[in-house]
């Protein structure tokens, strides 16, 4: 099938043991004091999240989003997709608030409200190629870094690959986006671009057409549905238990 698994890669290796995992509990899977394998915080039909522990770039948390198909890069991606990145943007946001609330750890069915400074201290995006960060080398598996300000524990030569000669905003790719298939100067031309109305429209720019009302809008890697939002949906609470996850053979399609 498209996008499937690639034999040897190690974040196709972690989707797919993340399939069997229950999170969030002290059991199964456990985590010893001094380990570094990936602690997953959130598995879906689209994505798996997991907290960087090997080497992160900030003490406050550092978490990364990969898709659970062996999707290339961002440039796979066309304005059908916007769904699942404003998924993962808002996923990622939600995960990171949780570290900020210690005593409540993150769960898969109730994770707590943003908060109302986060875009001051979170940062969630890509690193593009040929860049990449190498504590963490994998190139050819499209995953998101998110992680909370200041990164004190990147290093200079690290910083380079979180820069501004590597790093896409996931906001910014979002607005580009849209920009492009809509007459919305979401990206520069709106002082507040997070609280633009469009970006209350999860699937705004999702389609493209021209005036005479002919669609133009390319292939995606999924069809539409309701989004997940970094929650459950009422179709998932009614087949899994919320605090566990529904065993998979396989990586399963792109769902939104």
């Amino acid at each position: 099938m498209a996008f499937a698994p690639k034999l040897g890669c190690p974040m196709c290796s972690i989707v797919s043991a993340a399939s069997h995992a229950t999170p969030n509990s002290p059991r199964s899977p456990s985590f010893p004091p001094g380990s570094t394998q990936p602690e997953v915080l959130w598995r879906d039909d689209n994505f798996t999240a997991y907290k960087e522990k090997a080497n992160p770039v900030s003490s406050l948390g550092h978490i990364i989003v990969a898709f659970n198909l062996h999707v290339p890069s961002i440039y796979t991606l066309s304005s059908t997709d916007l769904p699942l990145l404003v998924n993962v943007r808002n996923l990622a946001t939600r995960l990171l608030a949780s570290f900020l609330t210690p005593s409540s750890p993150p769960t898969p069915s109730v994770l707590p409200p943003v908060p109302q400074d986060s875009n001051k201290q979170f940062r969630i995006g890509f690193i593009t190629p040929p860049f990449k960060d190498n504590k963490i080398p994998i190139t050819d598996h499209l995953h998101a870094h998110a992680f909370i300000g200041p990164p004190d524990l990147m290093g200079w030569w690290r910083g380079i690959a979180y820069g501004p000669l590597a790093w896409y905003s996931i906001e910014d790719l979002i607005a580009e986006i849209r920009e492009s298939v809509s007459n919305n100067r979401v990206k520069s031309g709106y002082e507040n671009r997070q609280r633009a109305p469009i970006d209350m429209v999860p699937h705004a720019g999702a389609r493209a057409g021209t005036a005479d009302g002919i669609e133009t809008t390319e292939p995606g890697l999924a069809s539409f549905n309701d989004l997940e939002d970094g929650q459950r949906t009422p179709a998932t609470q009614s087949t899994r238990s919320p605090n566990s996850l529904s065993p998979q053979s396989q990586i399963p399609h792109l769902r939104v």
